[in-house]
């Protein structure tokens, strides 16, 4: 494995940093001037995936406001204040879903997937934010020849796989200094909502790609449809500055000489999947999903209504539950925990998270600054209800809960 720490001289402020125009009404998607806001919440942790190694650290860690806008032309969804300067993406960072078997599963089909229908064995597959390189990883364990990582918060000795001669990571951000690497594939994953000016990111891409036609994008990130139509607040979070549709993300495809070859749902319907090779100048038919415009436009329309009823219905039965005395837990440390805690303004409601990550035990939430333990814990803690952060896992935590001879309620959002 071969892991590269000297960043290159930036020529230019990373496409990652940049507000193009500083406009904040400009659509970074397509770039028309007609962003609407709907939804604002103000004083959230500006990072959701950072270690916080004392309560007090969390609890005063540095905070920012949300402000979603939605464009009418294209149906982007993004935060209109987003201010990227405030991030400190690096190895503190933990972001991996790896630990889950019902995660791991899902990602280790959909690398064999991507490998067989787009015949990348023996081929290059570069990723763009690889995380931890779990992905990367399982791409080239599935037949992919080679594998590029790039990600500030890679750490080498997290990874370990039989393919790591196959493996190059570089420990930074994606930017121009980079379109120069060459591959047959390049695979973003749960990395493009992170970017605020998307369009540029796109031409970037499209740079790397250059002439060579036959390369695939591959990327998946979480579909806002169904944040909007659940009113699901605790997907809404800072560090998640650009939010997608299938059409909003097709239409950015297309708009930077991509053809979508596929566009699905997947994982219970919460993420995106698309794939696309650069277009050979002539039209491509729509694949379903493409024109969603008018729905993805009504349910924004009733997003603020619904999270007014999201929000009374949680803190009530929170309350009820503390007013009962009855222990409480969360189940899932990430981003999904600080948007739920941190939105409801939750303190004593919660008595702790837990996480089955290792490297999050002993660690605190940011914002509320709640203690992160592991699942081991409930053996003495005895919680009377958990809320789980994800309903996908309802079967794997039930069967760990049981397992310790435990049977909470559990209340999965």
């Amino acid at each position: 494995m071969t892991v590269i720490t000297e960043k290159l001289e930036a020529g230019s402020q990373s496409a990652l940093l940049e507000n193009p125009g500083n406009t904040k009404s400009v659509c970074p998607n397509c770039e028309s001037a007609k962003m609407e806001p709907f939804y604002e919440v103000k004083g959230i942790p500006v990072h959701s995936v950072l270690l916080m190694p004392t309560r007090d650290h969390a609890a005063n860690y540095p905070k920012g406001d949300l402000k979603l806008g939605f464009c009418p032309c294209c149906g982007f969804v993004s935060n209109m204040v987003f201010d990227p300067k405030v991030h400190e993406y690096s190895t503190s960072c933990e972001e991996s879903q790896g630990f889950s078997p019902t995660f791991s599963s899902f990602a280790r089909k959909l690398a064999r997937r991507w490998v067989e229908d787009y015949d990348l064995h023996g081929k290059t597959v570069l990723e763009i934010g690889c995380g931890k390189g779990e992905f990367l990883a399982m791409m080239v364990e599935e037949g992919a020849g080679e594998g590029i990582g790039m990600d500030p918060a890679f750490v080498p000795e997290r990874l370990d796989t039989p393919v790591s001669s196959h493996l190059a990571f570089i420990q930074d951000l994606y930017d121009e200094r980079y379109t120069h690497l060459s591959a047959d594939a390049i695979c973003c994953r749960h990395t493009l909502e992170h970017i605020s000016p998307t369009s540029s990111f796109m031409r970037m891409v499209r740079k790397t790609i250059g002439d060579r036609p036959d390369t695939v994008l591959l990327f998946e990130l979480p579909d806002v449809y169904r944040v909007l139509k659940e009113a699901a607040f605790w997907d809404i979070y800072y560090e998640h500055c650009s939010y997608f549709t299938t059409g909003s993300l097709a239409r950015l495809f297309r708009k930077h000489g991509f053809d979508p070859l596929e566009l699905e749902l997947e994982y219970d319907d919460q993420y995106i999947v698309i794939a696309g090779r650069p277009n050979s100048g002539k039209p491509s038919p729509k694949l379903a999903g493409e024109d969603d415009l008018e729905s993805v436009r009504l349910e924004m329309r009733r997003f603020a209504e619904r999270f007014r009823i999201q929000k009374e219905s949680w803190l009530g039965r929170l309350n009820e539950l503390r007013a009962d005395g009855k222990r409480t837990v969360l189940w899932g440390g990430g981003s999904k925990a600080v948007s739920f805690l941190t939105t409801l303004g939750l303190t004593e409601q919660i008595d702790f998270v837990v996480d089955i990550n290792p490297h999050k035990h002993g660690k605190f939430v940011p914002g509320t600054g709640h203690a992160v333990k592991s699942p081991e814990a409930l053996r003495t803690e005895k919680p009377d209800c958990v809320v789980l952060m994800n309903p996908i896992y309802l079967k794997e935590v039930g069967a760990q809960l049981s397992g310790m001879g435990l049977s909470p309620d559990i209340i999965p959002v």
